[in-house]
């Protein structure tokens, strides 16, 4: 609102009676001013000292649609999720956000708009779609992170979150069992693959999967041999950033021996990436590529051993659970073992637990 001193009171701070719409600029004003004083003692409530661009940041996040634009924001978390080489993660939030895209009619949307009807409506969208629980939990999840991360960074503010009321641990996945026993294990281990050469990466990755306590293939594309300390391998797990200290024991030292004498040359352990240093894009395209040719691989191993059930780098953790489980290893170890980040109550006693007790849980596997 533009004006000049003749049509400005210094005093009361407002539009004097020479402005042609001052009752209606004086309005604006005291909501303005109103809007300030709540940011004010909001700010003081959360912190007790606080700057002018606190102030600034604070005040434009009511007052500047932009800045709660949905889709801008998603955007921008997936750019930086792509900078930062997590190309998985960036495009689990690609795809999100184009489904929800789908659900408005690709109309814009403010994260005001995100309520629990909202939530309840994209979830019979999804359903309509053949959507099952374990599909739409994916989604949700996502939402909800992306939803979390703007009120971490102060892009909104909100009452009641909507993921409070709306509960995804109500979804819960109903996907055919995927896990051998130990007979199927050591029939995939025993596979005479002479004729079958073009076979023996997968099988090596499959069980250097099993006995290295459920590896995951992200990882072990990413395994160095600077990661090998003596008699362990010592890993970032990149799904949870949680740090790994697994044993060398014996089926995992003749796979690294194998690679050892058939090394590519590269700092990596799987011939894999064929070179160093490759871009984030390089490396996804490269996972996802490998991925679907080690899938294809364990199908023909599963048709070799007879195991009459489908094959996938994921069944390798599940089937190293189940057969920890099958010897009588303890519910907690086998979380613990796994680096599974959702045990509460029993997580804070494990912690305590060193490595020994899991390498000698580990130890039953192959004794």
């Amino acid at each position: 609102m533009n004006t000049n001193l003749e049509e400005w009171n210094e005093d009361t701070g407002s539009f004097n009676g020479k402005n042609a719409n001052y009752i209606q600029k004086n309005r604006v004003l005291l909501k303005i001013k109103d809007r300030a004083l709540k940011t004010y003692y909001n700010l003081e409530l959360e912190k007790e000292d606080f700057t002018l661009d606190d102030f600034d940041k604070h005040f434009r996040v009511d007052t500047n649609p932009a800045s709660q634009d949905v889709f801008r924001f998603w955007e921008e978390i997936i750019q930086e999720m792509r900078d930062a080489g997590r190309m998985g993660n960036a495009k689990l939030y690609h795809d999100a956000s184009n489904s929800i895209k789908r659900f408005i009619g690709f109309k814009s949307l403010r994260f005001s708009e995100i309520d629990v009807t909202f939530l309840n409506k994209y979830d019979a969208f999804l359903r309509s779609r053949g959507g099952t629980d374990g599909g739409i939990g994916v989604k949700m999840r996502t939402v909800r992170a992306m939803y979390n991360k703007a009120l971490e960074r102060n892009i909104f503010k909100v009452e009641k979150h909507p993921f409070h009321i709306y509960k995804i641990s109500r979804l819960k996945g109903k996907g055919i069992k995927r896990a051998l026993n130990l007979e199927q294990i050591n029939k995939i281990h025993n596979l005479d693959l002479t004729e079958y050469p073009h076979l023996i990466d997968y099988r090596n990755y499959f069980m250097f999967s099993f006995y290295s306590r459920g590896m995951n293939f992200a990882d072990m594309i990413d395994l160095k041999w600077s990661d090998i300390h003596g008699e362990r391998i010592r890993y970032i797990r990149n799904k949870t950033k949680r740090p790994f200290s697994v044993k060398i024991n014996p089926p995992l030292r003749a796979i690294l021996d194998y690679y050892r004498e058939h090394s590519l040359g590269t700092k990596y352990i799987f011939p894999i990436l064929l070179y160093n240093d490759l871009t984030p894009l390089q490396l996804d395209h490269r996972k996802k590529k490998t991925l679907a040719q080690y899938n294809r691989g364990l199908k023909e191993i599963a048709k070799l051993c007879g195991i009459n059930q489908a094959l996938s780098s994921y069944v390798a953790r599940h089937s190293y659970a189940n057969c920890l489980k099958q010897k009588g290893v303890a519910t907690d170890i086998i979380g613990e073992s796994l680096g599974h980040a959702d045990i509460k109550i029993t997580q804070v006693y494990l912690k305590e637990l060193g490595n020994e007790i899991v390498d000698d849980a580990v130890e039953v596997l192959f004794n």
